[in-house]
C-alpha cells in the first residue's frame, strides 16, 4: 500500500484537478491512500473569515463564507459538469458546520474558532475530488479523517493520541481497502474525544500522510508538488539552484532545522522510524525522477545546501554585575525565551554576555525584551540575515557573501552559519 499527498496547488484549478485524476488513474490497480489539502488559497480565505468573526464583524464573516461556499460549488460544477445530489448534500452539510460556528456567541479562544472554521477547507476539496473520481469511473472511498485522527485539544497545533488513532485507523482503512483500491481522506485536521475539530499545525497535511503511512506500514509516501524535486536552495532567493535526487532523512531534518522550507521534521519522524521511503515528485510531470528521501548508509555527495532566513535580530544580553554567563544565568535566560515562545536560531556566549539570533516577531519580542531588561543589559541589531550552508565550499561562500558584513559566525566540518547584514 502507498500513500500519496497532494497539496492545494495540485487542485488549484479545475484543469489541474483533472490532470491529478489522470495521475491517480495510473495507480487504480494498487492500494493507495490519498491525502489532499484544501483547494488553492482556501485556507487563507478561511483565515480572513476567522479574523472577521473574532473581531465581531459577524455579517462580514458570514458574507465571506457564503462567497467561499459559492466558489466551491462553482468549482464542483465546472469539474463534474453538474453536481450530483449526493455531492450537493455533502457540501451543504459540511458548510452548515461553519454556519453554526458563525452564529455562536464569543466565549472561547481564537484558536478554537480558527480550527472549527479553517478545517472545512480539506473536507470540501476531498469531497469534490472523490465525487469526480467516481464520476469518471475511478472508484474511490471518501473518509472523514476526523473520525480517525484523534488528538488533544491544543487547537492549531494538536497532539495526536497515537494509540487511539492507530486502533481506529487500522480498523477503518483496512475495511475501506477491502472494497476499494483508492481511499481519499484529508490532511492537516483531526478531532478531540468530543469530536471537536482541530488542526495539526505547520505542514499538517504532510504529517497526516506520514502518520498513516507509519500506522499502515506503507510501502512508500509520495508528496506531489509543483516543483521537479527538492533543490539545494530556494530558487526565489538563489538563482543557480540544482536538484537533489537522493537525500537522507537526517540531512532533510538538518535542512529543516536551519529554516529550509522543505519537509517538516515532524513529517520525517514517523517515516524514519519504520524505514518508509519518501518521494517528492512533480504533479505537473509525473515522469520526472524527483527526490528520494530515505535511510541509507551509502555516502551521498551533496551540493552546497543553502538556507537564508530574513528579518533576523541579533540580541546581546549582558550581566550587569559582571557575573559569568554560566548555568544559573543560562537557565534564567532560556526560561524567558521559552516563556515568550521565541526560538533561538543561533547562540553564542562569552564570559558575561549571551548572544542569540532570533526571528523578528514584534509582539513576542517586546515581551521578551521587557523581561530580560529587568535583570540584564540588552543590545540588539535588527534587519539581519541568517545564512546557513551545509557542505559548504569556499567558492560558494565567497560568491554569496560578496558585499555582506558578517556579525557572527559558527563553523563545523559540514555546516557554517553566519549572521550577516
Amino acid at each position: 500500500m502507498k500513500v500519496f499527498k497532494f497539496g492545494g496547488a495540485s487542485i488549484e484549478t479545475v484543469e489541474r484537478a483533472r490532470y491529478i485524476a489522470e495521475l491517480i488513474n495510473d495507480y487504480r490497480d494498487e492500494k493507495v491512500l490519498i491525502v489532499i489539502s484544501a483547494i488553492g488559497k482556501t485556507t487563507n480565505a478561511l483565515e480572513k473569515i476567522v479574523d472577521a468573526f473574532y473581531a465581531h464583524n459577524i455579517s462580514e464573516a458570514q458574507q465571506l463564507f457564503a462567497a467561499l461556499e459559492a466558489d466551491h460549488q462553482l468549482y464542483a460544477d465546472q469539474l463534474l459538469g453538474k453536481r450530483s445530489d449526493a455531492l450537493s448534500n455533502k457540501l451543504t452539510e459540511l458548510c452548515t458546520e461553519v454556519e453554526w460556528v458563525l452564529s455562536e456567541q464569543h466565549d472561547r479562544p481564537y484558536a478554537y474558532y480558527y480550527d472549527q472554521i479553517v478545517s472545512i477547507g480539506e473536507l470540501l476539496s476531498t469531497s469534490i475530488m472523490a465525487a469526480y473520481l467516481n464520476q469518471i469511473d475511478i472508484a474511490a472511498e471518501w473518509i472523514d479523517v476526523r473520525d480517525i485522527m484523534k488528538t488533544d485539544d491544543t487547537y492549531r497545533d494538536a497532539n495526536i493520541q497515537w494509540n487511539k488513532t492507530e486502533s481506529i485507523a487500522k480498523t477503518v482503512f483496512e475495511k475501506a481497502f477491502k472494497q476499494y483500491n483508492l481511499v481519499i481522506t484529508q490532511g492537516y485536521i483531526g478531532s478531540t474525544d468530543d469530536n471537536t475539530s482541530v488542526t495539526l499545525g505547520r505542514e499538517g497535511s504532510d504529517y497526516s500522510a506520514a502518520v498513516f503511512a507509519n500506522i499502515l506500514d506503507a510501502e512508500s509516501v509520495t508528496i506531489w508538488k509543483d516543483v521537479p524535486s527538492l533543490l539545494n536552495a530556494d530558487p526565489k532567493l538563489f538563482p543557480n539552484t540544482v536538484p537533489i535526487e537522493e537525500i537522507t532523512f537526517h540531512e532533510v531534518i538538518e535542512m529543516a532545522y536551519y529554516g529550509a522550507q522543505v519537509i517538516h521534521p515532524k513529517t520525517i519522524k514517523p517515516l524514519q522510524n519504520k524505514d518508509i521511503p519518501l518521494y517528492v515528485k512533480c504533479f505537473l510531470d509525473k515522469n520526472l525522477k524527483g527526490t528520494l528521501i530515505h535511510n541509507t548508509t551509502k555516502a551521498i555527495q551533496y551540493p552546497p545546501i543553502m538556507v537564508l532566513k530574513t528579518n533576523q535580530i541579533l540580541l546581546q544580553v549582558n550581566t550587569r554585575d559582571y557575573s559569568f554567563i554560566t548555568e544559573d544565568n543560562l537557565s534564567k535566560i532560556y526560561t524567558l525565551f521559552h516563556a515568550c515562545k521565541i526560538k533561538i536560531n543561533m547562540i553564542q556566549n562569552a564570559a558575561i554576555s549571551f548572544v542569540a539570533c532570533i526571528d523578528s516577531n514584534p509582539e513576542r519580542f517586546g515581551e521578551l525584551l521587557a523581561a530580560l531588561e529587568k535583570e540584564y543589559d540588552v543590545k540588539r541589531n535588527e534587519h539581519l540575515f541568517l545564512f546557513t550552508v551545509r557542505h559548504y565550499t569556499q567558492n560558494i561562500l565567497d560568491e554569496e557573501l560578496r558585499n555582506r558584513s558578517i556579525l557572527l559566525e559558527q563553523k563545523t566540518r559540514q555546516t557554517i552559519q553566519m549572521v550577516v547584514q
